[in-house]
């Protein structure tokens, strides 16, 4: 199920200028409602589904600038686009010193208001991404604490599932824990389910959604299983309520000890890379703790020695999280926001260099990096070699204290500029499902990066490269716009 459509709000006194815009949106496909006056544009901000403000500078009751730090005030993430007449732009000015998105001079031209408005939603919806996984991962280190201390052993699989429905705001999740043949995953514990769990089918692995996930030990999602090809012999009518789900694998090392499985978030909107990220972290908190516990022979989960360093690693995991997403949202030149990022990143890791690439004609560009004035990375590296190379063909992640010792590795592409080998993490950056580069990592120390803190990341740096790449994308079309406008007017200049 599709999440429900972001609302413009056009606000100008004008009759004239709101029907004017509002037909523009309307051939664009873009919902809208206006407002006549700032107290009434005050008022209709107020809904949550209004994520864009159309916003004439000049309005009868209210400066325009009065009702911009209003909103502001209001709702932070509200993006605002300003409409000025050629007199006002001292007020336009002080409008994107305040932080407006962008502004449009009267009289409006329809391609230009489009595209301004396109790229304002972009933003907005990247923005609740953010506050989403911000969300969601203080929901994980909550989750996380009970978990640890108030859980015992004939009760920690409902909690477990009961955890990640509530990190996730979905209704139903399940535990599937593997039998001693190591054949079927049977249900150990639910949230949200009509039935008991000894009522619930078993699963044999590699078979169904649940076994395809266990038998590949890799996490999957589904934002609606009736159009995914993967999954569609398991989509009938009636099963699930919204159709979206994720699942990620209980492993720890080589061994396969379950999945657990979150289906139906209550909102109805489908689950995304950032939830299958979170759901992988808890997913691997709980397998250290069932591994730890049957290792030990205790008869509380509680009692294994090994858990206390598996909780603080799953909270370093969320807080570098944190960090990134702070890091990039407290910039405003996009510039220095991936510079920001890999910053908060290098630190937390103790890693030289950290970079990100982008897919290019000629393979992966550098697009960003921080050295910490020790070593660079390559400015450019091939597709389809090296480990790095498989990451942004297979969007698969790696994380290895030694890639020396993996036969994809390639020295001239697997190494920084200095080609002194060394720990690597590397993952994919995604946008809308598809792999659009890669970041990589080279920690100081001589262990296993975290593959945990890897999925964590590639959801926060695929967001601040998105971030980037929208605003860019934004100047282009404007300029573009402009260019075209002057070419159009008699003696104009290309």
């Amino acid at each position: 199920m599709s999440k429900q459509a972001t609302r413009v709000l056009i606000v100008d006194d004008e009759r004239f200028f709101r029907e004017m815009i509002g037909e523009a949106l309307d051939k664009a496909g873009i919902a809208h409602s206006s407002a006549a006056s700032g107290a009434e544009a005050l008022a209709s901000a107020k809904d949550p589904q209004v994520g864009v403000v159309v916003l004439d500078i000049q309005l009868p009751d209210l400066n325009g600038i009065e009702v911009f730090r209003r909103l502001r005030e209001l709702r932070p993430d509200l993006r605002v686009i300003i409409l000025s007449a050629h007199t006002d732009q001292e007020y336009v000015l002080e409008a994107l010193r305040l932080g407006a998105c962008d502004y449009l001079a009267k009289p409006i031209h329809e391609e230009e208001l489009a595209l301004a408005v396109r790229r304002a939603l972009e933003t907005f919806a990247l923005g609740a991404d953010w506050q989403r996984l911000r969300e969601r991962l203080s929901a994980l280190a909550a989750a996380l604490d009970q978990l640890w201390v108030d859980a015992p052993a004939a009760a920690f699989p409902e909690a477990a599932a009961k955890a990640a429905a509530d990190v996730l705001e979905a209704t139903k999740a399940s535990l599937l824990l593997l039998d001693e043949q190591g054949r079927e995953l049977r249900v150990a514990g639910a949230h949200g389910r009509a039935i008991g769990v000894e009522e619930m089918s078993r699963v044999m692995v590699g078979e169904g959604i649940a076994g395809a996930a266990l038998a590949g030990a890799e996490p999957v999602m589904v934002e609606d299983i009736t159009r995914d090809e993967r999954f569609a012999p398991h989509g009938a009518p009636g099963r699930y309520d919204t159709g979206s789900f994720v699942v990620a694998p209980l492993t720890v090392g080589e061994e396969r000890l379950g999945v657990l499985c979150v289906t139906d978030r209550a909102s109805g909107a489908s689950f995304d890379q950032n939830d299958l990220a979170v759901l992988r972290i808890l997913a691997g908190q709980v397998a250290r703790r069932l591994h730890a516990a049957a290792a030990a022979g205790a008869e509380t989960l509680a009692a294994a020695e090994a858990l206390p360093a598996d909780a603080e690693g799953s909270h370093e995991d969320a807080e570098l999280a944190r960090v990134v997403c702070e890091a990039a949202t407290l910039e405003v030149e996009p510039g220095r926001i991936l510079q920001a990022a890999l910053r908060a990143v290098a630190q937390a890791l103790r890693a030289a260099p950290v970079s990100l690439y982008l897919l290019g004609e000629h393979g992966l560009q550098r697009e960003a990096e921080w050295d910490g004035g020790v070593r660079a990375d390559r400015p450019a590296l091939p597709l389809g070699s090296g480990l790095t190379g498989a990451v942004a063909e297979t969007g698969q992640l790696v994380a290895s204290a030694d890639p020396g010792a993996d036969p994809r590795f390639d020295p001239a592409v697997d190494t920084p500029a200095d080609g002194r080998p060394g720990p690597l993490l590397c993952g994919a950056l995604r946008f809308r499902g598809k792999v659009l580069g890669v970041f990589r990592a080279f920690p100081e120390a001589h262990e296993a990066p975290s593959p945990r803190t890897g999925e964590v990341l590639a959801a926060a740096l695929s967001a601040a490269v998105r971030n980037v790449l929208l605003y860019r994308s934004l100047v282009e079309s404007i300029d573009e716009v402009a260019r075209a406008r002057r070419a159009a007017q008699p003696g104009g200049l290309p």
